[in-house]
């Protein structure tokens, strides 16, 4: 009898929230898109500004995010920046164990069969997944550091640089629901939503499986952020050869090398031992 009363309940529950979803459609919907309006409009803006520190074949990628004073509970929230690498450069996976390992950057490689030695011409795009940390310097700022290596190009015949363009990342965040008790209420008399994170509500636009951190192999569906950037792409100049200088390098070096290999044998036979 009393599982009989309890059901009885439940459906009246669910036919009562039908019915005034029924009669109060419009009108939760537009009480819902003020609310959102509301939310929205009390969010600052997620800023995002990529550079790159350093000159030569060895950069750094710098990635810092603000996201505004008026932020509440981020401190329960991760950030993941998913970074496209161009063929024109490249990360070294040894390189990024070695930062990980000395907690200076978390960083992990992504694409697989990836070769460091393949000059651009023969490379193709990577991708990297960056954990971002906080800034100290800022309180609601994270920061990402991942070091770069440019690869080489072919020779041109004029303009003696190649462009290599960086696209600004994929920003990723992940709200610790337990941490914070986040929690949706719903009341069906008064239709009040409550949500806990409301730059979730403003800037997610969509949802990402990700790793949840670089420590376990848990996957965690992340949510990605809109964001304002600062640049709208960053763009390195790499010195190239030239065409022109072909004949010159190739004997030059040629010379070089014949010259080097007579002195080796000139000194192993000078100097060398050799019993028969």
């Amino acid at each position: 009898l009393a599982a009989r009363v309890a059901a009885v309940r439940a459906a009246a529950w669910l036919l009562l929230g039908a019915a005034t979803g029924l009669t109060r459609g419009p009108a939760a919907a537009f009480t819902a898109a003020r609310s959102d309006a509301g939310i929205r409009a009390m969010c600052s803006e997620i800023i995002l500004r990529q550079e790159v520190l350093k000159d030569g074949f060895h950069r750094d990628l710098l990635i810092k995010v603000k996201f505004g004073e008026s932020i509440e509970d981020l401190h329960t929230c991760r950030l993941l920046i998913k970074q496209d690498i161009p063929a024109g450069l490249y990360v070294d996976p040894y390189e990024l164990a070695s930062l990980r390992e000395r907690n200076i950057t978390e960083a992990v490689m992504v694409s697989e069969n990836f070769d460091i030695e393949a000059p651009n011409y023969l490379s193709k795009e990577s991708e990297v997944l960056i954990y971002a940390r906080r800034d100290s310097q800022c309180i609601d700022c994270f920061q990402a550091f991942l070091p770069v290596h440019c690869r080489y190009h072919r020779p041109h015949s004029e303009d003696g640089e190649a462009s290599i363009v960086v696209n600004n990342p994929d920003l990723l965040m992940f709200c610790d629901q337990a941490g914070s008790r986040r929690m949706i209420r719903f009341r069906f008399d008064s239709f009040d939503k409550t949500i806990e994170f409301p730059i979730l509500k403003c800037w997610a636009h969509s949802e990402v499986a990700a790793p949840c951190a670089l420590e376990n192999e848990d996957i965690c569906q992340w949510n990605k952020m809109k964001y304002k950037s600062v640049y709208k792409n960053v763009i390195l100049q790499v010195p190239v050869g030239l065409t022109v200088h072909t004949s010159l390098v190739c004997s030059v070096t040629l010379l070089i090398t014949i010259l080097c290999s007579t002195l080796i044998l000139v000194a192993v036979f000078k100097y060398g031992h050799f019993s028969l």
